[in-house]
């Protein structure tokens, strides 16, 4: 039985992104399940970029990231069943954050997208491709 779901979405691609988190809703529906919804804000800590920024700097963006976030599942699922997610932001590597989530919110199942693979993806893996191998939970992959 599936209790929670959790569904991964990159804000900047709300058109592209609307087919995951339909999907990942309509299985949280069918389960009767709690339905996460995650986005990641890359750490600029982490890289030469990282020096350019303070602490106080990563928060603006933490903020904006949540409205995006929000304004993305009520445009997509309405108000009613936006109403009933929860939203997360996370800062860091895309993979690692989402599989970080699963783990903390015990999610049952991940609801990810996945592109069409180029090249260099069979060679160095996208990030959809690490959650279903790290994933300790079932993985669901909706091609875009």
């Amino acid at each position: 039985m599936i209790k929670t779901i959790l569904c991964a979405v990159d804000i900047n691609r709300p058109d592209e992104e609307k087919e995951v988190l339909i999907t990942a809703s309509k299985l949280a529906e069918v389960e009767g399940a709690q339905l996460d919804v995650i986005t990641v804000v890359p750490d600029y800590g982490m890289s030469v970029v990282g020096a350019y920024f303070q602490d106080h700097q990563i928060e603006p963006v933490k903020e904006r990231a949540i409205e995006l976030l929000k304004n993305m599942t009520r445009t997509t699922l309405g108000e009613k069943q936006d109403a009933a997610l929860r939203h997360v932001v996370a800062v860091g590597s895309v993979y690692e954050e989402v599989l970080r989530a699963a783990k903390l919110s015990e999610s049952d199942l991940i609801v990810i997208g996945a592109h069409r693979p180029d090249l260099k993806d069979y060679l160095l893996g996208p990030n959809a491709a690490r959650v279903v191998r790290h994933s300790d939970c079932s993985v669901y992959v909706v091609r875009q």
